[in-house]
């Protein structure tokens, strides 16, 4: 009986060790989603608009009195 409890915990612990994380073509697609979001958010960062207001902002908080 103990030897089927012993086998039955090995295999147990056998199964709860296994990588269950991503394979390497799942990183390397997060990798290009990332790579693209960064990349969307640069041009709408670096876009004139925003480049303005964020100028704006930055010459506000220089010239306040403190």
């Amino acid at each position: 009986m103990r030897e089927k409890a012993g086998r039955a915990w090995a295999l147990l612990r056998e199964r709860c060790r296994k990588d269950a994380g991503m394979v390497t073509s799942e990183y390397a697609m997060g990798i290009i989603a990332a790579v693209g979001f960064a990349l969307l958010l640069y041009e709408v960062v670096t876009s004139g608009q925003v480049k303005a207001e964020l100028q704006g902002i930055v010459k506000r908080a220089l010239s306040a009195r403190m």
